[in-house]
């Protein structure tokens, strides 16, 4: 029997996408991971994309680069947010000195922090010690984020399976192997279940500091710890970002827990440079009641080999989710 099928090449309502990569940070040739801004804004007419946040800010003269480039040539369209120049990480003083940098990433115009996982699986400090999110030493940078009100996306850890053997029983075999710098099997790394352990001591300790964890919390195969987290803290909230092949099959577990919390969860892709046909699959996910269809339009699917089904969300959800959670968050977007 066929399984039903819809198109949705436009998202229902006005979406934000609040975690896509626009800059030059994660491109091979270090070039704009979108070359042409006006093609851009017209698929994001196509798509119904009120507003991407692009997290390519970094700092300094690259920091103005991508707001000169985005935020003040098409006002309300793009939100870039910086990035800590840890190369400050070499010398004592440190973390006066990464607070003084998000204050001047904030003057500059930046609308947020984001954290990425080499913070927790890479960095060290002046002591080639390694450095966990958790360092208390870190307590200025997070403190300085809830006073200038500025949310911080944040990413400690990859999925599961990029923790374990690679081996026959691993899921992720073929990614991995296609990436093996994306294992963090060795035994040198920190385990993922300490990962998850420091994100949330530091979402506990910072109560007045909004923290969205990036692909589900890092954690989409375990929403029961995800649901905790956003029951018990607050401050916390977290977008789908790359996640929705892990989401969408276990559909009815993701709706509970939008449902429990419509107001903690936001539209991402972090798929770019963003792609109408990519857009399309995430809108069918959310919008409709399809089963088993492709997580994405490559061939084979670049993350294992499934399908998945779609959410059916109620419409309140859908506007909270595609827009009203990240307006309300992310300072500068507007009511």
């Amino acid at each position: 029997m066929q399984a039903t099928s819809h198109e949705a090449s436009r998202a229902r309502f006005p979406a934000i996408d609040a975690h896509n990569h626009l800059g030059r940070w994660l491109t091979p040739d270090r070039d704009w991971s979108a070359p042409d801004v006006g093609a851009l804004l017209a698929d994001m007419e196509r798509c119904n994309i009120a507003v991407i946040v692009n997290l390519d800010g970094m700092w300094g003269d690259e920091l103005q680069a991508n707001l000169d480039r985005y935020d003040h040539a098409h006002p309300g369209r793009f939100a870039t947010f910086a990035h800590l120049d840890w190369r400050e990480l070499a010398e004592p003083g440190w973390p006066e000195r990464l607070a003084a940098g998000l204050r001047d990433a904030a003057e500059a115009g930046a609308k947020g922090l984001k954290v990425w996982k080499a913070l927790g699986l890479a960095l060290r400090d002046e002591y080639d010690t390694w450095l966990m999110p958790d360092d208390e030493r870190l307590a200025p940078v997070w403190e300085t984020a809830g006073e200038l009100g500025l949310p911080i996306v944040i990413h400690v850890a990859d999925p599961v399976a990029f923790f374990e053997p690679l081996g026959p029983e691993n899921e992720r075999l073929e990614e991995l192997l296609a990436h093996p710098e994306w294992s963090f099997a060795d035994a040198r790394f920190p385990r993922f279940d300490r990962l998850m352990e420091a994100l949330e001591a530091i979402v506990a300790r910072h109560p007045s500091t909004t923290f969205i964890g990036a692909h589900v919390g890092c954690n989409a195969e375990d929403l029961v710890w995800v649901g905790r987290m956003l029951s018990t803290y607050g401050n916390f909230h977290v977008d789908i970002a790359a996640r929705i092949a892990e989401l969408g099959r276990q559909p009815r577990a993701t709706r509970r827990l939008i449902e429990s919390h419509p107001g903690r969860v936001l539209f991402g892709m972090d798929l770019f440079p963003p792609d109408p046909a990519e857009y399309a699959i995430h809108f069918r996910f959310l919008e409709t009641a399809d089963e088993s269809f492709p997580y994405s339009s490559q061939d084979p699917p670049p993350e294992g080999r499934w399908t998945i089904s779609g959410l059916d969300l109620p419409d309140d959800a859908l506007r909270a989710i595609y827009a009203d959670n990240a307006r309300r968050l992310i300072l500068g977007l507007g009511v």
